[in-house]
């Protein structure tokens, strides 16, 4: 049996017990916010992992490549190397969060 407390608004409250009033199934119910997470973690990583080939193919280097070089400094702190260096580094983020959730 999980007991937890959520600090959350009023309004926002009200609205969680309406719900929460109406479910016959907490397992179910609970799952289903895990699976809804799972599902949105998925497609972020999708999205992400489209975003990083825009920079391998632009650069010809792997994600993987290109973060080893950029975090020992071998690389200028170019935009698209801050952003790409933020890009992977929310993917190894999302895909650790993922694994957790699984």
């Amino acid at each position: 049996m999980l007991d937890f407390h959520l600090s959350v608004q009023p309004k926002t409250e009200q609205r969680l017990k309406i719900i929460l009033s109406s479910v016959e199934d907490e397992e179910s119910f609970a799952q289903s916010i895990i699976d809804d997470q799972i599902a949105r973690l998925q497609r972020s990583i999708l999205n992400l992992r489209l975003d990083l080939r825009v920079f391998e193919q632009k650069y010809q280097i792997t994600s993987e490549k290109f973060y080893q070089e950029f975090s020992q400094g071998i690389l200028a702190d170019e935009e698209d190397f801050m952003i790409w260096a933020g890009l992977y580094e929310m993917l190894g983020q999302n895909e650790i969060q993922l694994q957790k959730l699984r």
